[in-house]
């Protein structure tokens, strides 16, 4: 998500039992496709999951375009999951047939594992987005970075039952050069975005779908929120941005790896 005032912000609380690194075992099977399984059940594989060997690494470089190509669009939903709001989205982005990557927060993920659950059932990709939402992790030392990255990664992968996160998405874009070779060794693409909604500010749902409209000529990735307060404004402002993209001629696909 873009920076925010008051850095961690809701997160502070969350972040007590998020502490330490735990580094997943480099002899489990895994998903590359959409994820991987670290012990435990196999999960049942989508159009978004199919089985490899092992995670792979991907470019460092920071991703914004689409696996759709020219006419791709990519929605990507930070801060989540949310038990009031992510059922919303899932419902919206059903109903329009669209798939969707959901940068989840690692404590959020620990505490809604069925939502996490119900994301990947839905087909959509898993994103991590840090354990606590540290938008100035950037300077902050790599341990406390790779213990960011790496603790969210295990809280999504455990949340799921297994499917591990394609992306890494930095609390406000905060990258650093360590913190993207270090998710991208880990097989999460890092990803950035071209069109910030604003939908975090709250300006309205015409406010949300205008600003969209007018930005979308910046590039194909579209960032809004299922998490951090009353996210009513961006469930609406998608039932009308989804097909209005369409209508355009627009695709919505996945961010590419």
């Amino acid at each position: 998500m873009a920076r925010h005032g008051g850095g961690r912000s809701w997160y502070g609380k969350l972040i007590g039992a998020a502490l330490g690194v735990t580094v997943l075992a480099t002899g489990a099977s895994v998903w590359s496709a959409q994820a991987g399984i670290v012990g435990g059940p196999t999960p049942k594989a989508t159009a978004s999951a199919t089985p490899s060997a092992a995670a792979e690494q991907v470019e460092a470089s920071i991703a914004h375009a689409s696996d759709k190509g020219a006419r791709g669009v990519n929605i990507t939903i930070d801060d989540g999951p949310d038990p009031r709001w992510t059922p919303q989205m899932l419902d919206v982005l059903r109903e329009n047939g669209v798939k969707a990557t959901f940068c989840m927060v690692g404590t959020q993920a620990q505490a809604h594992p069925d939502l996490v659950k119900q994301v990947v059932a839905a087909g959509h990709r898993l994103c991590d987005h840090s354990v606590s939402h540290d938008t100035a992790m950037d300077k902050k030392s790599e341990a406390y970075q790779s213990q960011q990255i790496l603790d969210a990664e295990r809280m999504i992968t455990e949340a799921s039952g297994g499917v591990r996160p394609m992306y890494y998405r930095a609390p406000g874009g905060a990258f650093t050069p360590s913190s993207r070779a270090l998710a991208a060794s880990r097989g999460m693409r890092p990803l950035g975005w071209n069109v910030d909604s604003k939908d975090f500010e709250k300006p309205g749902a015409d406010a949300i779908v205008a600003t969209v409209q007018r930005q979308l000529s910046n590039g194909p990735t579209l960032l809004f929120h299922d998490a951090g307060g009353d996210r009513s404004q961006t469930v609406a402002a998608l039932r009308r941005i989804l097909p209005w993209l369409k209508e355009q001629g627009y695709t919505c696909g996945f961010p590419v790896r």
